[in-house]
């Protein structure tokens, strides 16, 4: 028999996303590197981006749920074999230990029941792989080039090759130089001990539903199934089958129907940190999916790198600032990383936003922190919305200690 549905007011609804989405962190037992290996497993996977106008989001990602977190973890991890690269909604760090939920996508690739952006020509793809397999770990720049570049997309067919061979589970990217991927054959670099069974769809279905759950507090199906190919009606299904099995719970937040693992209310008996504050990368795992952070938390959210300059309201790399379980402003800000100098460009408040003081001494606080992990010692606030709020930050950004 199904569970019953329960009704979760919006505050209560937040608060339970935020500690499922480890926002902000408790603090964490064992090394420094075990708790970035902790965060990575309980998240289900780290978006990887290369805008690097201040730390990539990987690293920005892992850095606000481990406050000791450096940015030779990952490369650790991946030498480790703890975790590894592949695509969830796209590219992404993700658990070694749940490498076999990896391989119905590579599968699919591989007998061509899914596409890749890249055409695939089976002769050069098997002289790469052989090259790989004479000569041990290789990158791009190792193979002839031959082929035109277009915008920021290359169409280099030794590169092509390669990320069909990755994309279809041949080849793993065994390290990382320079941020250059180094491609490695897949049997040299998984744990001996890994379970490489394929698994069936109903494995993959829960294994989908539960991660999501587990790291994200409520969820529909749309979410779970984000960019995942033809996955939506499947999970919607298997949502219903949980349900009336009582594996999982349905909920109602204002007008809408989430579902919830059995004992995830109970996080709701833990106190949330007050006058926290944390200065999100754009690809952060809270904030990706755009529509439910604006559902859930009433912000209206979108990166503007893509969009033209003279278009822009909030700046190139706007970062979300949260602060007491709300979002309540934005920090368009670059590392001049040869200066040591954070230029903030441009902090917009939200309009819901009354505490400007308390706001502001909660900022400085956290750009301190901020700045160190941008290796910057010096910070340079040139605009913010309201006008009336320089003054106000920059005398605090003054007394700062650096």
């Amino acid at each position: 028999m199904a569970k019953i549905t329960e009704s979760l007011s919006i505050q209560q609804a937040r608060k339970l996303v935020l500690l499922s989405q480890k926002i902000p962190p408790a603090k964490a037992s064992g090394t420094a590197l075990s708790a970035s290996l902790s965060a990575i497993e309980h998240l289900g996977y780290i978006q990887i981006d290369t805008i690097s106008a201040i730390e990539r989001a990987h690293h920005h990602t892992l850095w606000n749920r481990n406050p000791l977190y450096q940015n030779t973890h990952l490369d650790q991890l991946v030498a480790d074999k703890k975790v590894f690269e592949y695509w969830s909604h796209a590219a992404a760090y993700l658990p070694m230990r749940d490498y076999r939920f990896s391989l119905p996508r590579k599968r699919a690739i591989a007998n061509g029941d899914a596409k890749h952006w890249f055409k695939r020509d089976a002769k050069l793809m098997n002289s790469v792989l052989k090259r790989i397999a004479d000569e041990g770990p290789l990158m791009a720049k190792d193979f002839d080039q031959t082929g035109k570049k277009k915008g920021e997309w290359t169409t280099k067919p030794a590169k092509q090759a390669l990320e069909n061979l990755f994309m279809q589970g041949d080849v793993m990217i065994g390290s990382r130089l320079n941020f250059h991927k180094v491609y490695e054959l897949t049997e040299r670099v998984l744990p001996d001990d890994i379970n490489t069974n394929i698994p069936n769809e109903e494995e993959h279905l829960r294994f989908l539903i539960n991660r999501y759950l587990e790291a994200n507090g409520l969820g529909q199906a749309s979410e779970i199934a984000y960019l995942l190919k033809n996955t939506k009606i499947p999970v919607q299904g298997m949502l219903q089958e949980m349900h009336l099995s009582g594996e999982l719970m349905q909920i109602i937040v204002g007008e809408n129907k989430y579902y919830t693992l059995a004992n995830s209310l109970e996080l709701l008996n833990k106190p949330l940190a007050r006058n926290k504050l944390n200065i999100l990368s754009p690809f952060d795992n809270l904030v990706i999916q755009r529509k439910r952070l604006k559902t859930l938390f009433n912000f209206d959210y979108q990166i503007e790198c893509y969009v033209p300059e003279a278009k822009r309201q909030y700046g190139y790399f706007s970062l979300p600032i949260l602060w007491n379980g709300k979002f309540v402003a934005r920090m368009d800000c670059k590392a001049e990383r040869k200066n040591n100098i954070l230029h903030i460009n441009h902090i917009a408040l939200e309009d819901k936003l009354t505490k400007t003081e308390d706001f502001a001494y909660s900022l400085v606080k956290e750009l301190q922190s901020f700045m160190k992990f941008n290796n910057c010692n010096k910070v340079q606030l040139y605009k913010t919305t309201p006008s009336n709020f320089t003054p106000i930050l920059n005398d605090l950004i003054n007394n700062m200690a650096t």
